[in-house]
């Protein structure tokens, strides 16, 4: 399973997710979103994202890619701990 972690800096939740995934057996990559290439790429996913109440795209969004497209959107570390356990 890849994946593609979208992050901003200074991020706590951001932080605690990219600590905990190479504990998992996914590979992938993190893409910023104050740079160019990750404002492009998760347009490529906007239909898949989850937002909050007032429209904003939550933070960190990882997308999960089976055969290249988004199989899961997760938010967070205990989001990612549950769907692998699900899968287990």
């Amino acid at each position: 399973m890849d994946y593609i972690l979208f992050t901003y800096p200074n991020c706590q939740k951001c932080e605690a997710l990219k600590a905990f995934l190479p504990d998992t057996s996914l590979e992938g990559e993190e893409l910023s979103l104050v740079r160019r290439e990750g404002k492009v790429r998760i347009r490529d996913f906007i239909k898949d994202l989850k937002r909050d109440n007032t429209g904003a795209i939550i933070i960190p969004t990882l997308v999960l890619l089976a055969e290249g497209k988004a199989e899961a959107v997760l938010n967070s570390r205990e989001e990612l701990e549950d769907w692998l356990r699900s899968r287990a």
